[in-house]
């Protein structure tokens, strides 16, 4: 089991005692969740802190073993502002995560896919009328912080009965910074132009590719998500969707290191728990 580098007391402990000095902090929590935190604001995004899906195919031909241990409980995390989900997978909609987290932050704005509001209120088991439904192109600007949606493609460009994306990607805008999270796809024709005019500075993108041995809906593989990240021009790069699940993963060094290198993209490798700073973007 791959221990995070911050969990539990230590994690939060480093989350609450950072300043609000106008620059941003980002901690990846695993597979593809993140914590976001600027002017005292905090946005997570996308997610997974239980054991749920390991529980749910433990006796199955897929078991979700996981690799590593969960950074903390989202119960304890009571005062995120704004929390997202770019689809219906329970990786990046999880019961047994969001429901603690909505109780503990009453006020908190849930951000979903308009396509998958009545699944949403399903598996929450909460009003429908709650969740913000966003779809391709729409824009949304709660605690600061300015959420444009962005198609994805996991890995088809799917659209429901009225024309709306069930799978999307977040590029959020805070303060003088743009951040991009893709959620979970595949690359698709004009998804660069699409991104290139926000002027990404971070990109949050998936490494773990497409496999059909897997069995499951395929995402960017490392050096998509280098070229990608390239073609977009983010300043920064960091790969995640890995070391969570023994099936369905990769590593940054085999692909994702290798290219950005090649292509002078700039790029950082967290580890669970690991705290990136705006400062960063200032160094060589």
């Amino acid at each position: 089991m791959i221990e995070p580098l911050q969990s539990d007391d230590a994690l939060l402990a480093d989350i609450v005692s950072r300043k609000s000095d106008g620059g941003f902090r980002l901690w990846w929590l695993g597979q593809s969740g993140y914590l976001l935190q600027w002017s005292g604001r905090h946005f997570l995004i996308d997610p997974y802190l239980s054991e749920s899906l390991t529980k749910k195919y433990a006796q199955t031909d897929k078991p979700h073993v996981r690799m590593t241990r969960r950074a903390i409980d989202p119960a304890r995390l009571d005062f995120i502002d704004v929390v997202s989900s770019s689809h219906n997978h329970t990786d990046h909609l999880d019961a047994e995560t969001l429901v603690p987290l909505l109780h503990a932050n009453p006020q908190i704005k849930l951000i979903i896919p308009e396509a998958n509001r009545a699944f949403v209120a399903g598996r929450l088991k909460i009003d429908a009328a709650i969740p913000l439904g966003m779809d391709a192109g729409l824009t949304f600007s709660e605690s600061g912080f300015s959420i444009t949606a962005i198609p994805a493609a996991h890995e088809k460009f799917d659209r429901d009965a009225q024309g709306r994306h069930p799978y999307l990607g977040y590029v959020i805008r805070f303060g003088d910074w743009s951040l991009y999270h893709s959620g979970d796809t595949i690359l698709y024709d004009g998804m660069a132009a699409r991104l290139t005019r926000f002027k990404i500075d971070i990109a949050l993108l998936p490494i773990n590719g497409a496999r059909p041995e897997r069995r499951v809906a395929g995402n960017l593989d490392g050096r998509e998500a280098a070229q990608l990240a390239k073609d977009i021009g983010a300043r920064c790069v960091i790969p995640c969707h890995y070391d969570m699940f023994e099936f369905n993963t990769a590593r940054p060094e085999d692909e994702f290191i290798r290219v950005c290198k090649a292509l002078k993209q700039r790029f950082r490798v967290l580890r669970t728990g690991e705290r990136f700073e705006s400062t960063e973007l200032e160094t060589s």
